[in-house]
């Protein structure tokens, strides 16, 4: 079986670390049947994704989480549930989140982000 407790861990801290510092470059991690729902605003393809991404509007941000849960799923892929707290623009009140992904492998073995879906944690 594949280690999919592991290639979460490294996927999640190499995602925001791109998204921390620029997160352009995570148009590599989609592919054009990848969608992102955030904040129920879904976006469809690497392309609509990483304008989206792109698009929110802050400048600066830091994700702060903890260990994240994964498990295989039925096609091969892993599903990753991340929670944890971000920092945007130096504000003092961090803002609680949660997202998950699920990985799938292309025809080359490369991972990529099939489905992405982030929520703020409001209460």
């Amino acid at each position: 079986m594949t280690d999919f407790a592991g290639i979460a861990k490294q996927f999640v801290a190499h995602y925001y670390t791109t998204f921390d510092t620029d997160r352009k470059n995570l148009a590599g991690l989609y592919r054009e049947n990848s969608m992102l729902t955030f904040e129920s605003s879904q976006s469809l393809g690497a392309a609509g994704i990483t304008e989206k991404l792109v698009s929110l509007p802050f400048q600066k941000v830091k994700h702060e989480y903890g260990e994240p849960d994964a498990q295989p799923t039925a096609n091969g892929g892993i599903i990753i549930l991340v929670t944890g707290h971000l920092v945007v623009d130096d504000e003092s009140r961090p803002l609680a989140y949660s997202q998950s992904f699920q990985l799938c492998q292309d025809a080359t073995g490369n991972w990529f982000v099939y489905n992405d879906i982030f929520k703020l944690v409001l209460l």
